[in-house]
């Protein structure tokens, strides 16, 4: 034989090995309730544990909620819900299998078993298969291969198609579902000149407000508090707020008060005036309020404090003077000693940091929202949007024939406004009422309507880098809740909402006449 001859036969090996090689296939075999399956290895991206979840109201019960995977916010879906199987409590054996078919989705299984080559003899068709799971879900069969008789080959591109249908229409839509964000609340031009907008909170069972103009942000007061040797009493520290310094005032002590452990309640209300801020610890956040000017006076002469200590300098009368609030002025709190010289002492200790940094100039890289729970969940809200926060009165009218998300009307100095439950809206499981919870009233087409919360917790300065759009889900869960705040070193998700999507065009108009 010659040689030519024996290279020519040692090619047309080598070819049929490598066609061999390449005909082979990769797949993941689980299991999930019971039954065997398969996934082609392409768009496995890796498998993880199951995550903890943050829940979505509106989305289809397949979804078990959002998680965070390295900065990038994955849904995470149920095999089990999905094919009808019955609930299992996740163990240690549980895994989520992250498939990426154009957005990374997690598909919780039973237990991975392993990754498999398979032949393309042992693969056949769907034909003739009858079975716990629709056909048209697999792609193939898969005939004695990893120990087992049969495994059933998913196509999860057709899984995802069937249970999440909206996808699909939502991204051929394109983006101008999202164009109205922007837009949320600049109907609401027709704030009165003499109404005064103030933040309520309360020190020692005694309520206090400041000018909304005056409050940069409310936050949790943090873990960790750096004390400052030989600072005055009323000094509590430092925090770090955005990698700058921040000093922390207790208004028990510089009000001679008495003085108490902070607890899950209390926060920080972050008071600038300039390029300075401080932050004043209260025991907790009450309330937004608008009151018109005739029911403020000024604190009277005689209870007036003198010098630095004229911290109060108004006093507002609501419900028929039986409810006073004593409203505290920015700018004698900036003017007085003690706080002057904590001022001083922060800018000492980072005089190069905060040199170099301007209060307003990060504006544009942030989104300013007020943060709120509803059951285990937090969402936001811009800032611009919330007219007013208020307590829940002891009793709401009903309305006859109103949704049935519609807890009944209010009466707010002298309007009627509408009140929704917000968990009835989002579908969400309700609960009896509770003196954390708040009415947050928006403009909504003209309309003023308020929206029953769990609880009001801060308002938070959030980077526009941390803001995503959220999986679309459905078309309404995309519409309400089409933004995501992943803050991943606080280990936090806040599902933005769109204000202007709260209520629909019918109901809208059911409103209005309520009001009326």
């Amino acid at each position: 034989m010659t040689e030519e001859v024996l290279e020519e036969q040692s090619a047309d090996i080598e070819e049929e090995a490598v066609q061999a090689t390449s005909d082979t296939r990769q797949f993941v075999t689980f299991l999930a309730g019971g039954e065997v399956f398969a996934v082609d290895m392409a768009p496995v991206q890796e498998i993880i544990r199951v995550p903890n979840v943050v829940r979505v109201p509106l989305a289809p019960r397949t979804l078990e909620g959002l998680s965070n995977l390295r900065g990038r916010v994955l849904p995470i879906i149920s095999l089990r819900r999905t094919f009808g199987f019955a609930e299992q409590t996740h163990d240690d054996a549980t895994r989520a299998v992250v498939i990426d078919l154009g957005q990374p989705l997690g598909f919780v299984v039973d237990r991975v078993v392993s990754v498999i080559n398979v032949e393309p003899a042992n693969i056949e068709g769907v034909g003739g298969i009858r079975g716990t799971v629709k056909s048209e879900l697999l792609t193939g069969i898969l005939k004695k291969v990893g120990g087992f008789e049969m495994v059933m080959v998913l196509d999860f591109a057709k899984l995802i198609a069937q249970e999440f249908a909206e996808i699909a229409a939502l991204a051929r839509a394109g983006a101008s579902t999202s164009l109205s964000s922007s837009m949320a609340a600049t109907d609401d031009d027709d704030t009165d000149s003499d109404e005064l907008q103030l933040v309520s909170f309360s020190v020692a069972e005694q309520e206090y407000a400041i000018d909304i103009s005056s409050v940069q942000e409310i936050v949790q007061v943090p873990e960790k508090i750096v004390h400052v040797p030989n600072s005055p009493a009323h000094v509590l520290g430092l925090m770090t707020l955005r990698e700058r310094l921040l000093p922390l005032v207790s208004l028990r002590s510089l009000f001679g008060l008495p003085v108490r452990d902070l607890d899950e309640r209390s926060r920080v209300v972050v008071i600038s005036l300039g390029a300075s801020a401080v932050g004043v610890v209260t025991d907790a956040v009450s309330e937004v309020l608008r009151v018109p000017s005739d029911v403020v006076d000024a604190m009277p002469a005689l209870l007036a404090r003198d010098g630095d200590l004229s911290d109060i300098s108004r006093i507002c009368r609501l419900d028929n003077g039986k409810r006073l609030v004593s409203i505290i002025s920015a700018d004698n709190m900036f003017r007085h000693s003690m706080v002057k010289d904590v001022l001083k002492t922060v800018a000492s200790m980072d005089e190069g940091k905060r040199g170099n940094v301007d209060d307003e100039g990060g504006s544009d890289d942030e989104e300013q929202v007020v943060v709120f729970h509803l059951a285990s969940g937090e969402f936001g809200v811009p800032i611009e949007s919330v007219q007013e926060i208020v307590r829940i009165p002891e009793e709401l009218t009903h309305v006859p024939r109103a949704p049935s998300f519609v807890e009944g009307v209010i009466n707010l100095r002298g309007s009627v406004l509408p009140v929704i439950d917000q968990r009835k809206r989002l579908d969400l499981p309700t609960i009896e009422r509770n003196d954390r919870q708040r009415i947050m009233v928006f403009l909504l087409g003209g309309v003023r309507t308020g929206f029953i919360v769990d609880a009001v917790t801060e308002v938070l300065k959030i980077p526009k880098s941390a803001i995503e759009n959220a999986p679309k889900l459905s078309a309404e869960q995309s519409r309400l809740l089409g933004r995501v705040a992943n803050l991943e070193k606080q280990k936090r998700m806040i599902q933005l909402i769109e204000p202007s999507h709260l209520i629909d065009d019918a109901d809208s108009a059911t409103l209005a006449s309520m009001s009326s």
